[in-house]
């Protein structure tokens, strides 16, 4: 097991040369926390995955100690959009301290979730966000249920300050 930065001075940009890195982060994720996908469901996602990670603009990542990305986050009209890490290193701090400058940093106050995924579910619990609704569908229509968080007003990691 590498080891991993864990300041925030080490979250970076993601760039174009990241992108096939991102990507196996995205599926080793996926494939350790989203147990209710079929492998036909994870491989119809492949397409639309990376096509949204060429496209998502900034994409900020932690690296390990040979540049590679481990972890990666997205942010957009303050909503975490992605926040994903390699099963490798998952525990280990990298999505909280993501989601930390997303709060902090990006103004992030909301997240959708797919109702099955209960570990991410569960993070996000415990970092501060609360169900406020929830949809029958996915983003992309299908039958995956979302619940959608919003941050609590008094989250205390407001209160600190990410340094970059």
């Amino acid at each position: 097991m590498q080891s991993i930065p864990l300041s925030p001075s080490a979250i970076d940009t993601a760039n174009e040369q990241d992108l096939r890195s991102l990507f196996q982060v995205w599926e080793s994720s996926v494939r350790a926390t989203h147990s209710f996908l079929t492998d036909v469901e994870i491989q119809s996602l492949i397409p639309l995955v990376k096509t949204e990670l060429a496209n998502f603009d900034p994409v900020y990542c932690l690296r390990n100690d040979v540049g590679e990305p481990f972890a990666f986050l997205g942010v957009a009209a303050f909503k975490i959009e992605m926040l994903f890490v390699h099963a490798a290193n998952r525990g280990r701090g990298a999505g909280r301290l993501l989601s930390e400058f997303a709060i902090q940093e990006l103004h992030a106050n909301s997240v959708d979730v797919n109702e099955q995924n209960v570990q991410a579910l569960g993070f996000y619990r415990h970092i501060g966000f609360r169900q406020v609704s929830e949809s029958a569908f996915d983003a992309a229509g299908l039958p995956f249920p979302l619940l959608h968080l919003a941050l609590q007003q008094d989250h205390v990691c407001r209160k600190k300050s990410v340094q970059r």
